[in-house]
């Protein structure tokens, strides 16, 4: 830093005391629920195997399993 003539803050990119950002917590509305059981998935990330067995071996349908825009929250 000496060699370089730069200071601590501006390698931290700003203050040092500067508390980091919080970061805002996005939650995300089930697109798909299980008529049975009640499950739901979001759409994020891996498929969950209740989905999987539900259209592979119990006959369910996509479209059967996606919760509608106005359907009311559970």
């Amino acid at each position: 830093m000496e060699f370089w003539r730069i200071s601590p803050e501006e390698l931290a990119g700003g203050d040092l005391e500067a508390p980091p950002q919080p970061v805002p917590e996005v939650t995300v509305q089930p697109k798909y629920r299980h008529p049975k059981s009640g499950l739901t998935w979001d759409g994020v990330g891996r498929q969950p195997d209740w989905l999987r067995l539900a259209l592979t071996r119990e006959g369910y349908m996509v479209e059967e399993l996606r919760i509608s825009d106005t359907e009311p929250p559970q």
